[in-house]
């Protein structure tokens, strides 16, 4: 049997015409519309799951990497779109921990999986949209066994964590993937 010795993972051919690098935000709400966009951009495409997340470093607002969910096209139960991002934004950085002034915005609050690489990648800062709550209602998706008050052990980690920024046109685009009928893995 041939041992594979090494994966690529790719975003879908679409998100080469977003602009993604030299890129700044001064707002938090003009970080997560970026992020809404990837996200309902991936939905229009058919090119996978809603959910959309990026880097940004926060006292400048620089935009150091993207990412979306590309689970089913590239395979990969882990290329969620939050993991996405930090692979991106270590490779870019060349840190394998990203560290203090570092923020993730994603479209929906991450998962089981994802609240693990958000602690273990360095990222000082949470900013979600949609929650678990919606995510689950909505679509049905399994986010896994987040404890209730995750936002205590974030916090305990020096993650500060602002929820449901945006949330109206998150849940909408999770919306949209229903009636698209995406995907439910």
């Amino acid at each position: 049997m041939l041992q594979l010795l090494s994966v690529h993972l790719k975003l879908p051919e679409w998100f080469a015409s977003m602009r993604t690098t030299n890129r700044f935000f001064d707002s938090d709400n003009a970080k997560m519309q970026f992020v809404l966009d990837l996200t309902d951009k991936n939905v229009q495409n058919d090119t996978g799951g809603p959910f959309g997340a990026a880097i940004f470093y926060q006292k400048t607002g620089e935009l150091i990497s993207a990412g979306v969910n590309v689970v089913v096209s590239m395979n990969c139960s882990i290329a969620h779109a939050e993991v996405m991002a930090i692979i991106f934004a270590q490779h870019k950085l060349s840190l394998y921990r990203l560290g203090d002034g570092y923020e993730l915005f994603s479209s929906a609050q991450p998962c089981f999986m994802c609240t693990g690489a958000l602690m273990w990648s360095g990222v000082r800062r949470l900013v979600y949209a949609a929650d678990r709550h919606d995510v689950e209602s909505i679509l049905g998706f399994d986010e896994g066994p987040l404890p209730e008050h995750i936002e205590n052990e974030l916090t305990a980690r020096n993650i500060r964590v602002t929820k449901h920024l945006l949330r109206t046109p998150a849940c909408s685009i999770l919306q949209s993937y229903k009636q698209r009928n995406g995907v439910i893995y």
